[in-house]
C-alpha cells in the first residue's frame, strides 16, 4: 500500500479515483450559523463592517454588535426541520453522485462535535451532529462523501469584529469581538487592528504559525472522525498566499500545513480501503500547486477540456440563504452541467437551505426539474468522458469575476461527452422538426444509429464529414435534449 509523505513530490503520486471521474454531479450543503438572518454570504464579517447591508439589517433587527454578536446568531441557530435522509433521496434523484457538508465556514463555527472548538453545532444552537447526519444519509444512498473547510482564512478574514464604529451612536463602543471572555472564537487577531477597513480583503491567509497549527489540528481531527472521500479547501492550498504561483514559491516548507494536511486525507483512505480513494481540491490554478490534488474553479470555467479531472463550484443563488436574491433557473444549471462535463470536470452544487434546515419551494421545483433531465439524459453524463471534440458552435459561458450570465444559444451549438463506442452531442440551440448539423464526424468514423435520448432512433445521414439528424416536433425536453451517436 502506498504511503503518501508531505511533500509536492509524494503527493504527485496520487491518483485520481474512478468516482470522481465518473461522478460529474454533486450537491453541497452550504449551511450553518450564517444562513439564520437570512440575509446572505459572509454575514459573520460584514455585521461588524459599518454601513454594509448586513449590519445595518443586524442593528435594526438584533441590535448593536456591541451588545449582540454573532456568538448570538450562533445560539439562534436549531435546524429543529432538518431532515438529510429526505434531502438526499432527492439529491440522488436530481442526479447527485457525490455528496458534500460544510464542516465550518469563514466563521469559526463548525457543524460537527469538536474536542477542539466548543463553539460547534452539538454543544450550541442545534444540538445535532450535522456533518454526521449527512454522512450518514450519504453512506445509505451509496454516495462519496466530502467536506468543506473554510477556516484557512478565518483568522485574517475576521479582524473586523476587533473593531467598532466610526461614526454615529456607538462611535468607539468596541464590538464584541473584542471581549476576552470570546478570546479563541473571534481569534486572537489583533495583528491586523490596522488593516481592518481595508478593501479589498487581503491577505486570505495569515502568515501567524500558532493559526497554521491550529487549524492542522482541526483538519486532522474532521478526516480523523469522518474519513472523508473528499476535502474541500476554499482558497489555494495553505498557508501560502500565493494563488498564481510559480516554480520559485514551490517549496515544501512554504506549504507545510496544507502538505502534511494532504498527505494524512490520503492515508487514512488508503488504510480504510486499501487504495487512497480520496480527492482534495483547492483554487490554485497552478499545476504545481494543484497536482497534489484537483483544482477547484469557484463560480467559473475552464476554456477547454482539463488533462486532469476537476471541480466547478456553485451555487442556485448566493451561498449562504438570503431571501432577497434570485436563483438560477434548471436550464442554467443544465448548461453549466453540461459544459462542465465535456470538458472533463465535475459540478458541485450548492443548494440552499434555510436556518430550519429545510429547503424552499423554488429549490424544490429546481430539484424536481433537474430529476425529470437526468432521468433521460443522465447516461451522457455519469461515468462520461471528454470526446476528442469538446464543442461546436460560436457561443460559450462565459464566467468572469464570479459572474454567471446566462447564454442565447444557436442552432449550431454542441456540447460533446462519450463513452465506450457512443458519443453524446447535447444540443444546446435545439429546435423542434429542424435538423441537428453535426461537424465533427469524419468521413472514416461509421456511425450505426443515431438515438434522441428519451425518443429513440431517429433518421441521419452522414456524407462528407457531417452528420445530419432528423429532430421530431416535439422534443422530449424542454431543456438541452441529446443524441446518441452509436459507432461501429
Amino acid at each position: 500500500m502506498k504511503k503518501y509523505e508531505a511533500s509536492f513530490d509524494s503527493l504527485y503520486q496520487h491518483e485520481y479515483p474512478e468516482w470522481f471521474r465518473d461522478a460529474k454531479f454533486g450537491i453541497w450543503s452550504h449551511w450553518g450559523p450564517q444562513s439564520v438572518p437570512m440575509c446572505g454570504d459572509w454575514y459573520a464579517r460584514n455585521m461588524y463592517v459599518q454601513g454594509t447591508p448586513q449590519y445595518l439589517y443586524h442593528i435594526r433587527h438584533y441590535g448593536h454588535p456591541s451588545k449582540f454578536g454573532y456568538k448570538d446568531i450562533c445560539a439562534l441557530w436549531k435546524a429543529e426541520r432538518f431532515d438529510p435522509e429526505r434531502l438526499m433521496e432527492k439529491y440522488v434523484k436530481a442526479g447527485a453522485r457525490y455528496f458534500v457538508a460544510q464542516a465550518m465556514h469563514h466563521d469559526h463555527f463548525f457543524n460537527y462535535d469538536s474536542r477542539i472548538n466548543p463553539m460547534n453545532s452539538v454543544q450550541v444552537g442545534p444540538h445535532k451532529d450535522i456533518v454526521g447526519l449527512w454522512k450518514a444519509a450519504a453512506e445509505k444512498h451509496g454516495l462519496p462523501f466530502g467536506v468543506t473547510e473554510h477556516l484557512g482564512a478565518s483568522f485574517s478574514w475576521w479582524r473586523v469584529n476587533k473593531g467598532c464604529d466610526s461614526y454615529g451612536p456607538y462611535k468607539g463602543v468596541p464590538y464584541d469581538g473584542n471581549d476576552p471572555a470570546w478570546r479563541h472564537f473571534y481569534h486572537d487577531n489583533y495583528e491586523y487592528a490596522d488593516h481592518i477597513n481595508d478593501w479589498p480583503f487581503r491577505p486570505w491567509y495569515t502568515a501567524n504559525e500558532k493559526f497554521h497549527a491550529y487549524w492542522k489540528q482541526c483538519m486532522f481531527e474532521l478526516i480523523d472522525k469522518y474519513a472523508p472521500d473528499l476535502l474541500y479547501s476554499d482558497g489555494a492550498l495553505p498557508f501560502n498566499d500565493q494563488w498564481t504561483a510559480d516554480e520559485k514559491y514551490m517549496l515544501d516548507d512554504r506549504y507545510r500545513e496544507g502538505l502534511e494536511v494532504v498527505a494524512h486525507l490520503y492515508n487514512r483512505s488508503a488504510a480504510l480501503h486499501g487504495e487512497n480513494r480520496a480527492v482534495y481540491t483547492q483554487k490554485s490554478r497552478y499545476e504545481g500547486v494543484y497536482r497534489v490534488g484537483v483544482l477547484d474553479v469557484e463560480r467559473g470555467l475552464l476554456d477547454k477540456a482539463g488533462e486532469y479531472p476537476w471541480q466547478t463550484d456553485t451555487c442556485i443563488g448566493g451561498w449562504f440563504y438570503d431571501a432577497k436574491a434570485a436563483y438560477k433557473t434548471p436550464r442554467e444549471i443544465i448548461d453549466i452541467l453540461i459544459d462542465v462535463t465535456s470538458k472533463n470536470g465535475c459540478l458541485l452544487l450548492n443548494i440552499l437551505q434555510k436556518p430550519d434546515g429545510s429547503i424552499d419551494d423554488e429549490a424544490e421545483y429546481i430539484l424536481d426539474e433537474l430529476a425529470a433531465w437526468y432521468q433521460t439524459h443522465g447516461e451522457a453524463i455519469y461515468g462520461s468522458r471528454p470526446w476528442k471534440t469538446v464543442s461546436e458552435g460560436t457561443s460559450f459561458l462565459n464566467f468572469k469575476d464570479y459572474r454567471e450570465d446566462a447564454v442565447q444559444w444557436n442552432p449550431s451549438d454542441v456540447r460533446y461527452t462519450c463513452r465506450g463506442n457512443t458519443v453524446f452531442a447535447f444540443l444546446m440551440g435545439a429546435q423542434p422538426g429542424q435538423s441537428a448539423v453535426l461537424r465533427s464526424f469524419h468521413e472514416g468514423e461509421h456511425i450505426r444509429a443515431v438515438r434522441l435520448l428519451g425518443v429513440g432512433e431517429v433518421p441521419f445521414a452522414h456524407q462528407f464529414g457531417v452528420l445530419t439528424a432528423q429532430m421530431p416536433a416535439r422534443l422530449p425536453t424542454q431543456y438541452v435534449p441529446c443524441l446518441a451517436v452509436i459507432l461501429e
